[in-house]
């Protein structure tokens, strides 16, 4: 093959038959996406949840991660936030002309590497390849079955019998983000905290803990879920200003450009929903994925679908939804 994508490669004849079979094939091959039908036909039994996501990210290859990766990591975790176990996806990859066929094949690495920690494979797929200058590098676009797990999660149920815990420390994804992009030198390097979340869950979910409700914090970050979680739910969620796990170069970042650490995006994060009586549970079994897990928040009726920050010092302020876009094309 030749060392750079070509228009060719995206025509529907030798050049792009080669090329899925040459780089696509050879990371994914299984049973049903090997039948090379117009649509993958699957065996589902119960109750299924689906998921579809487009990945612009630029770079497309940052600390931690790659946009192989996050492609994977992004839709996987939507399923796993409905209690799903991811079994199958399909890709679309959108390319550019002269696009590196070393890179698209590290990038398809970690796609394959990805899938094997949520057990899943990509039964079906499409590949455009556009001509140079009309889009930037690569657009990935996927799309996820998962078989649900546990039945009735959902972020219209919470009530003042939950508390609100997030997974580990957060911002790290968009602070990454923003020093790769921007050149920014820190004294130890952020890493963004993409990652798969399903092995997580899983192991929630087999401790039978009371899960209200769980979603990842992407865009927007924890104050986004936290808003929609209020409004969806009709409550008034209290955050303990304190409690909120910020690691030191994300808070340095935040404070030298005037970011809120809790609005930055993360890509390995997840707000959970629990209630009270096995929130410290919960808590013990995040914090052997990462230590900073904290409980966050807890609920009232004080202000309906509002967030409110407590701080040390006695004093309250809202916790709006995020606006404007703080940075595009984080994911």
């Amino acid at each position: 093959m030749k060392k750079t994508i070509t228009l060719a490669h995206g025509n529907g004849g030798e050049e792009n038959n080669e090329l899925i079979k040459k780089v696509f094939y050879k990371a994914f091959k299984n049973d049903i996406l090997s039948k090379s039908e117009d649509a993958a036909v699957l065996d589902v039994n119960g109750k299924i949840a689906m998921s579809t996501d487009s990945f612009t990210i630029s770079p497309l290859f940052f600390a931690g991660a790659n946009i192989g990766k996050l492609a994977v990591c992004g839709t996987c975790n939507d399923l796993a936030m409905m209690g799903a176990k991811p079994k199958y996806l399909t890709i679309g990859f959108v390319i550019e002309e002269g696009f590196a066929l070393r890179d698209l094949e590290k990038i398809v690495q970690s796609i394959k590497e990805e899938l094997a920690i949520n057990e899943a494979i990509i039964v079906s797929g499409d590949t455009k390849v556009m001509p140079k200058g009309t889009i930037d590098k690569i657009i990935i676009n996927t799309t996820g079955i998962g078989e649900i797990q546990k039945d009735g999660i959902s972020s219209n149920n919470i009530s003042k019998d939950n508390m609100i815990i997030v997974s580990r420390d957060i911002g790290c994804h968009g602070a990454s983000i923003f020093a790769a992009r921007e050149g920014i030198e820190m004294s130890n390097t952020i890493q963004s905290d993409c990652r798969s979340l399903y092995p997580i869950v899983q192991k929630i979910i087999d401790k039978n803990i009371n899960i209200t409700a769980l979603r990842d914090a992407t865009r927007g970050g924890v104050s986004a879920v936290l808003n929609e979680w209020a409004n969806q739910s009709n409550i008034c969620i209290e955050v303990q200003e304190e409690k909120i796990p910020v690691n030191n170069e994300v808070k340095g970042m935040c404070e030298m450009l005037g970011f809120e650490a809790m609005s930055l995006a993360n890509e390995g994060t997840f707000c959970l929903a629990i209630k009270k009586e096995d929130a410290q549970k919960a808590l013990e079994i995040l914090q052997e994925f990462n230590e900073n897990a904290v409980i966050l928040a807890s609920v009232s009726d004080k202000h309906k679908k509002k967030v409110i920050l407590n701080s040390p010092y006695g004093t309250q302020r809202f916790l709006d939804t995020p606006t404007g876009e703080l940075l595009p094309r984080i994911c």
